[in-house]
């Protein structure tokens, strides 16, 4: 039984949109943290089209942008930390609230521990021996230069038989926290590499071949395919048991839409914050 005082979440479930709206609405929900009034909030989402994310700091020469085009996938810049991830055929979870929320005060690996309980508990539901992992931060130093996300390594990583199945990320401000994450549905996991900037032809044969090593999608799992609103499903009902919460359906506010179309005009769909490294 969760020892963490019983609270009232909100939950949004947003329909398959665009990268650029998509990180629009999760920002547009944290700045909205510093009234105080917003409630803490679970997102669950899905992108359409399939659109390549690159990390806060990571470089936009990752990108093989000619061959983005070919694949009539779109590009955004995250405002979370990490390195380049395909969306396609995944559900995206995002959480945001205040930083007194007892789940997700103190720092990143300590509120990360908190909501990989819920997040490990829709796994096991789903069939998925799902386990948190700390990794040696020498390792991760190892490879710094990776552009794949689902290739590259931190601490207490999702992973299932060694192999990386979810990935997640925060942003956090004075006055609240963002995390949002990457489950990979079904599909090619390797795609990524596709889309991505290689010097040599050999170079992105090899970068697919340690992606398949590394990282793993959920049907390859379990051996089938499992819907998305299945998933939804179980993230719901494994927050509201592992984090002794009760999520209310709810939708954006006025003010929250508002601010997600100007940092959607702004920023998220402007290329100077998309290539602005």
């Amino acid at each position: 039984m969760s020892t963490l005082p019983f609270a009232k979440w909100r939950l949004i479930i947003s329909s398959p949109a665009r990268g650029s709206w998509n990180m629009a609405v999760d920002e547009a929900i944290l700045e909205e943290m510093y009234s105080g009034v917003d409630p803490p909030t679970l997102r669950l989402y899905a992108w359409e089209p399939a659109c390549l994310s690159l990390g806060y700091a990571q470089p936009s020469s990752d990108v093989d942008l000619v061959e983005l085009n070919t694949h009539k996938c779109d590009l955004v810049r995250r405002p979370t930390g990490g390195k380049a991830i395909l969306h396609t055929d995944e559900l995206t979870y995002s959480v945001i609230g205040p930083t007194t929320e007892p789940r997700l005060r103190g720092g990143v690996l300590s509120s990360y521990k908190c909501l990989s309980i819920a997040l490990l508990r829709a796994l096991h539901h789903l069939g998925a021996p799902a386990q948190a992992v700390e990794i040696n931060n020498a390792l991760i130093n190892q490879t710094t230069d990776n552009p794949v996300c689902f290739e590259v390594p931190s601490n207490y990583e999702i992973t299932v038989d060694k192999k990386k199945l979810l990935g997640s990320a925060q942003a956090r401000r004075r006055y609240g926290m963002l995390q949002h994450g990457s489950l990979p549905l079904f599909g090619d996991i390797t795609n990524i590499t596709k889309v991505l900037h290689f010097d040599k032809f050999d170079q992105r044969t090899q970068a697919a071949q340690r992606l398949a090593e590394r990282a793993t999608t959920l049907e390859a799992i379990l051996g089938f395919q499992v819907t998305w609103q299945r998933v939804a499903e179980e993230f719901i009902s494994a927050f509201e048991q592992g984090l002794n919460i009760e999520l209310e359906h709810g939708e954006l506010t006025r003010l929250e839409r508002e601010r997600a179309t100007e940092l959607e005009k702004e920023k998220y769909s402007n290329p100077e914050w998309i290539h602005r490294i």
